[in-house]
Formats: C-alpha cells, structure tokens, sequence
C-alpha cells in the first residue's frame, strides 16, 4: 500500500457563491482496491475466446469531507482492465472539487467530465468521474438525514431481486442447480443464467434443467454477454420462447442497437441490455431505437448518479422495464426511485467491502433506513487497498 497527500492549488470557483452556498469541500480521499474472487468466473466471452477468466475486481473510491463536517462515500469498477487507469484520472480531476459546494452535483459533474474532456465523455473518463458523483449524491441523502432512495423521491421500500452469482458458465449444471436452490431458500425472487456458448444446444439443456427445478413460477433470465450474431440470436430466441423467461440479456453486440431492435419486436420474450454502455448519449441511442423492453444502466460505468437519473427518465418517458446492471449497494436506492417495473440484480461478491448488509425477503431486497447509501468501508476492503491519496485544500 502507498500513500500520499496532495495539496490542490487555490482556485476561483466556476461561479461566484451566493448566499446559498452552505458548505465546501475540504478533502477527498481515493483508494485504488483490488477485490479478489474465490474462484475464477467465465461467462461467454470467456468461452468464445474473448477475455480471460476473471479472477479480481477493480474498485476506486472515492471518500469527500466538507468543511462543515459531512462526509459521502461513492465508487466505481473495472473488470479485468482499466483500474489503474481510472484510479490515476480520478487523482488528476480530484482537486477540482476542493472549496466547491458539495450540493451542486450536477455542475460538478459538468466540471470533472471538463477537466478530463480531451480523454472524452465515455468510457474511462465518466466512469473514473462516477465515484465523486455517487458520493455527492450520498453525502447529500446523508446530510439529509435520509436513505438515498427517499431522497430522489422512492416510488416503492423494497424491489425485486433476482441472483447472477450462481449461474455461471464455468460452473457444471449440477453446481448451478445447487445454487439456485441456495439462492432461492435465501430470499432472492429469481434466477439469472449465463448462455452464448459456441454449442448453441448445450445452452439450451441448461435452460431447460433449470426451468425444470425451478418450476414455472419463478422468473428465470438468460444472459449471452453479446455473444451471438443477428440470426444466432433470431433462432436462439424463438427456441427460448418455449422457457417463459422474464427476459434474454445482451443477445447481441451492445452497441449494435437496430440489432436489438428488430431481435426485440420478433420475440414474446422480453430483451434487456445497456449495461456496458457509459455514456447517456450512448442510452440515448438505445432507448430511442426501442432496442431493449428491460434497459440496463449501471451507474458506476455512465458516470454516477447525476446521469443515471437522466436515463431514468427518458426510459420512463418511453415506458420501459428497468434492471440496473451490478453494484446493488447503489442499484437499490435508484430502482426504488424508478416509477415502472424495475428488479436489482443480486451479486455477494461486494459485500465483504462494507460492514453493512442488504436485507432479503420474500424475493425483495429492502431499502435499508440508514441515511446514504447507507454504507462504510470495512477493515478488508483497507485491507485490499493497494494504493491511496488524500487531495485537501
């Protein structure tokens, strides 16, 4: 582990403060932490010979203090690639938060995504700038007095949960099986499995042997992980139809939105997608081709809060289904403030980070009442730092 401190040159700030700046910003401290796994995971790109398994997790967070004593922690991620990177972007644009009002997120995610703009809007960039955001908006809700999702304003306490962790490609059938059953007797309403294997029949026994443990009452997903073509995914679909799922995720190239588009009006099965997407213009592309019946933001990879919340709303506007994609310790608060049908997605592999746990029950997971995001780092996740910097006035 490193650590460093870095006193951030006086600035002006971007606009003069008014009578109603309360409060300033007068440190930020990061964390570059690396999350190992208990066994390495391998989802379709792994299998069609695209990536690695993977074996750790990337997380940089992001932990502001004001002068007025309140404090916000948020985070992002990266798989396989990238954590590095993001770790040192975010030490670059960190000291422009520094004398800044904390409740002006929207301008300061402006400001971060400026100070960074020749690396671009996406991609890095936005997801580097994504753990400020997050912990703006969760210093704000903790100021508040109130959990994140009361603060958008919750259209519901608890929301429907369903479980990936257990259904993975590099698992045999007979360990995904034992799985669901755990994951079921926990709380968690429904069953997530990865397809997309370059053996299109295997994919499907394993539907099948699923639905049929299962049962026909509890929702089952499939995920492919972009890994067919336009007519793997067009046959695919039809022989799915037969499974009754809620919905088939990322069946083709996630930017290839006329792909989904058309996939989507030729199936009775619903099609989710959208979570590798970072950017709102990228969701925005998606949303208004009618690509996906389920859109998948992950607020991390877009950026933060403070775009996830315009993609909520044009998704609302065009009355689409929600399930945001991973990280259900924010997830949670924004599919609660989401006024349609919207599920979290269930992943354990987070929680060894935070001394707080999520609450299941009946196939719901509650909002907690803790004010925030309701969260704070534990002893391992000091543990796991490798590296960190405090950026102060």
């Amino acid at each position: 582990m490193t650590s460093a401190t870095q006193p951030s040159p006086a600035k002006p700030f971007a606009t003069a403060p008014g009578e109603a700046t309360l409060d300033h910003i007068s440190s930020v401290r990061l964390s570059y932490v690396s999350l190992p796994l208990h066994a390495p995971i391998s989802d379709a790109k792994v299998l069609t010979g695209r990536q690695k398994p993977l074996t750790e997790i990337a997380f940089l967070f992001a932990e502001i203090t004001t002068e007025g004593g309140h404090e916000g922690i948020g985070f992002g991620y990266s798989k396989r690639a990238g954590g590095p990177g993001m770790y040192a972007h975010a030490k670059e644009i960190a000291p422009e938060l520094i004398g800044e009002d904390p409740s002006d997120a929207g301008r300061l995610w402006q400001k971060l995504v400026w100070a960074g703009a020749s690396m671009g809007r996406s991609g890095l960039t936005t997801q580097a700038i994504a753990a400020f955001d997050i912990a703006l908006w969760d210093l704000k809700a903790r100021r508040a007095g109130l959990p994140l999702a009361k603060l958008l304003g919750a259209h519901r306490d608890s929301v429907r949960c369903y479980n990936t962790s257990g259904g993975y490609l590099s698992m045999p059938i007979e360990q995904v099986l034992e799985n669901t059953s755990l994951t079921l007797a926990r709380g968690i309403g429904g069953i997530k499995i990865k397809v997309g294997q370059p053996d299109t029949k295997t994919d499907l026994r394993r539907v099948e042997a699923v639905r049929e443990h299962v049962g026909k009452d509890v929702p089952l997903m499939v995920d492919a992980n972009q890994q067919w073509d336009r007519t793997t995914a067009a046959r695919m679909g039809r022989a799915l139809e037969s499974f009754d799922l809620t919905w088939i995720e990322e069946p083709l190239d996630c930017y290839d939105a006329e792909g989904h588009a058309a996939l989507a009006a030729s199936l009775d099965t619903p099609v989710a997608t959208g979570e590798m997407l970072t950017s709102v213009a990228e969701h925005t592309d998606l949303i208004l081709k009618n690509s996906a019946d389920f859109i998948q933001p992950d607020a991390p990879r877009v950026g933060g809060i403070t775009p996830f919340l315009q993609i909520m709303a044009l998704a609302d506007h065009k009355s689409l289904s929600m399930a945001p994609h991973f990280a259900m310790e924010i997830h949670l608060h924004l599919a609660a403030a989401y006024p349609r049908n919207t599920w979290v997605e269930h992943f354990e592999w987070l929680e060894p980070m935070f001394n707080e746990r999520l609450e299941l029950r009946e196939g719901r997971m509650i909002v907690p009442s803790r004010p925030g995001l309701g969260l704070s780092l534990s002893d391992q996740a000091h543990a796991w730092t490798v590296e960190e910097t405090t950026i102060t006035s």
